[in-house]
């Protein structure tokens, strides 16, 4: 089973070896043919998914016309990323969490080479203080925050980390002696929020305005993706020009059986009603970081109503026998960046009888056009799973309980329920009752509220892999508060399956956020604390592990801990 795009080329060929799943996928496909589908979805027939009216429908299939639509933003673009650097920019530092800095984030690490026509872009998406703190000192050696532009991205205009990273570079970039700071700073928001009118009240250099009818995870097309990407020297024209050969295959006059997008999305939604609901996302090299965007997209618009996709990055390689019965393995793979490690675990995961979609990219700028055929089949497997993939119904709450744990201080709720990484009697009894928790068919998740480094990350993968072999059990991980604005929706709304192994530490400093009365350690703490609560108040099970000052020893004892 497979598809081309329509301009014929080989490397847009998905090749699906779905084994058992393949009759219910030619099934859907032929009531898509029969529904008019792709016909539907091109006049944004809201009836695809639900009869009544609801919101966060109707108003959100604007990034159908984006790989079109977005051409015209070019020349603005190149404008305002040849203005920042002839004004002496080095860096341009996108302050946002979710939509607003996923796509930033896997355009600056696929595409980014700061020279002489690009900027090195950054994401800050942690609250964590000495994340932070870091981001501070990176930027210092090229000129500090006067030699940088600040991307203020927030779709609603008040997220809290958005406007907290903001008053701390606020102040930052007025203390090192600028006399106009708002000329160090730009804003990406919807049309009317209170962040346009921050933006034009402190005299920001520009206030860009995203179509209000595209979703935040929908977004990387708008704005929010390609306005960093154009300062980070991204080839627009070729990246919307990959996306449009995508929009074209998937066109309202391409049988369902021939669009990329409809048959992924088919083959997503009925594997998952069959079970196989751990959607788990491998990539050559090159387009390692495409997966983080993914996650958003496939679970905070399927993960609802208690059913869902999970979506799986990052889990090492394991042996065929590590992996149960619920996987669909997806391999996004660039011609010419192979990894034959990679090449002899599908083969060998398809030799075991799971299911394994190949897709082919003639080069990273084909992330376009895989941007828009996962956009087309999230929003077909939504249809599949009879859910509404635009809204995310269950994010509030633990926004809501991490405002209320503010309030409580460290007294607040679960702050007595962490076990101590460095006390092996409290560990070793308390992880074995977490896993023995895990059932068949569910997942874990690791919930780090730490500050992101490349070998932390290394560290977690390791120990998402090692949980993996110990249980057969898909793993996920995440940095909080980053995940709240992307998988945070499924944990909560979707299938009830999940167990999740929080770990904090003690922050090093506090960190006061300017115009504010609280502190970022504060801040994190609550985030970690509502996200707890939240979980729980679902039904999920959860383990705190606290790290105390020493990350690194509190990891090397989980590790032990697991081989135990």
């Amino acid at each position: 089973m497979g598809a081309k795009g329509t301009d014929g080329a080989a490397a847009h060929a998905q090749d699906l070896r779905l084994g058992g799943g393949a009759p219910a996928v030619e099934a859907r496909l032929a009531r898509f043919a029969a529904d008019s589908f792709g016909r539907r979805l091109w006049e944004k027939d809201p009836t695809l998914w639900s009869a009544q009216p609801v919101p966060e429908l109707a108003d959100r299939l604007g990034w159908l016309e984006l790989p079109r639509s977005a051409r015209a933003s070019l020349p603005e673009l190149a404008r305002f990323a040849g203005e920042a650097r002839e004004e002496g920019a080095r860096h341009a530092v996108v302050l946002g969490m979710g939509g607003s800095s996923l796509a930033p984030e896997v355009f600056a690490r696929t595409f980014g080479h700061p020279g002489a026509g690009s900027l090195e872009v950054r994401v800050l998406d942690s609250t964590h203080p000495d994340a932070v703190a870091a981001l501070e000192r990176d930027i210092d050696p090229g000129g500090g925050p006067a030699r940088s532009l600040f991307l203020v991205s927030s779709k609603s205009g008040g997220t809290t980390e958005t406007l907290s990273y903001f008053y701390t570079f606020w102040e930052r970039v007025k203390a090192a002696g600028e006399v106009r700071p708002g000329r160090r700073f730009a804003a990406i928001t919807d049309p009317g929020t209170s962040l346009a009118a921050l933006g034009r009240e402190r005299g920001f250099r520009a206030v860009f305005e995203a179509p209000p009818d595209v979703g935040g995870r929908y977004s990387a097309l708008t704005p929010f993706g390609v306005v960093p990407a154009a300062l980070a020297g991204v080839d627009l024209g070729e990246l919307l020009a990959r996306a449009r050969a995508a929009a074209e295959a998937c066109g309202p006059a391409v049988p369902p059986g021939e669009s990329p997008g409809l048959v992924l999305g088919a083959a997503m939604g009925e594997l998952a009603r069959a079970g196989r609901d751990k959607l788990t996302l491998y990539t050559s090299p090159a387009i390692r970081s495409f997966p983080d965007w993914l996650e958003q997209l496939i679970a905070e618009s399927t993960g609802k109503s208690g059913t869902g996709i999970v979506p799986v990055a990052g889990e090492p390689l394991g042996a065929a026998a590590a992996y149960g019965d619920d996987r669909f393995f997806v391999a996004l793979l660039v011609d010419g960046d192979s990894d034959p490690a990679l090449d002899r675990h599908l083969d060998a995961l398809e030799a075991a009888g799971h299911p394994i979609a190949r897709l082919r990219l003639a080069d990273p700028l084909d992330l376009g056009y895989e941007i828009f055929r996962w956009e087309v089949a999230v929003a077909a497997a939504g249809a599949v799973l009879g859910i509404h993939p635009f809204n995310q119904p269950d994010v509030q709450l633990a926004k809501e309980l991490a405002k209320k744990a503010m309030q409580a201080g460290d007294a607040g709720a679960g702050a007595s329920k962490a076990i101590p990484a460095a006390e092996p009697a409290a560990l070793a009894p308390a992880l074995a009752d977490f896993l023995a928790a895990a059932k068949p068919g569910g997942y874990l998740g690791i919930h780090a509220y730490l500050a992101p480094s490349g070998a932390l990350s290394a560290s977690l993968h390791r120990i998402q892999g090692a949980l993996r072999d110990r249980t057969r059990l898909a793993t996920t991980f995440g940095y909080g508060p980053r995940f709240l604005h992307s998988t945070g929706q499924l944990h909560k709304g979707g299938p009830a399956g999940g167990c999740f192994l929080q770990l904090v530490d003690r922050p090093t400093q506090a960190m006061p956020v300017p115009e504010t009365d609280y502190t970022f350690a504060a801040l994190i703490a609550a985030q970690a604390r509502g996200d707890r609560s939240a979980l729980e108040q679902r039904g999920r099970r959860v383990l705190t592990l606290d790290l105390d000052g020493d990350v690194a020893g509190g990891i090397a004892a989980l590790a032990e801990a697991l081989q135990g």
